[in-house]
Parts: C-alpha cells; structure tokens; sequence
C-alpha cells in the first residue's frame, strides 16, 4: 500500500485569508454587516448588503464564520 504525507491539516473552512473570490451577499449579520455562504460556511463582508454581488478578499478566518473585505478590481 502506498503511503502519503499531508503537508497540513486539512482546514475546516473552504476559504482562507488571503483569498479573493466574489460571492452573493445573501444576508445581514446583527452587526448590519452583509453576509454569504460557501458550503455552509459564513464569509461576513462589512459596507455590503443582501442583493449584491461582490469580489471580497478573506481578512481571517474563524471555525465557522470568515470576514472579507470588499475590493474593486
């Protein structure tokens, strides 16, 4: 049987900081800040709301919810 090594541990979250991705906003947070979803996951996106469609860049990751920051590329 052939072995092989994992370099890391597999990450819980499917987005991690530095990612830049666009995603649907979706929702509002209790903050007033916009929210999304990737494979159950939350991704919190201050100065959006729900309708839009954003590129966001992952600023920290969290065990279930990640925070992005809206850019313009």
């Amino acid at each position: 049987g052939g072995k092989y090594i994992v370099k890391k541990a597999p990450s819980p979250s499917p987005v991690e900081v530095g990612d830049e991705l666009e995603v649907n906003i979706i929702d509002k947070s209790p903050s007033g800040d916009g929210t999304s979803e990737i494979r159950g996951y939350t991704i919190v996106v201050p100065k959006t709301k729900p309708g839009e469609r954003v590129t966001v860049r992952i600023t920290s990751v969290g065990k279930k919810i990640a925070t992005g920051e809206k850019i313009n590329i």
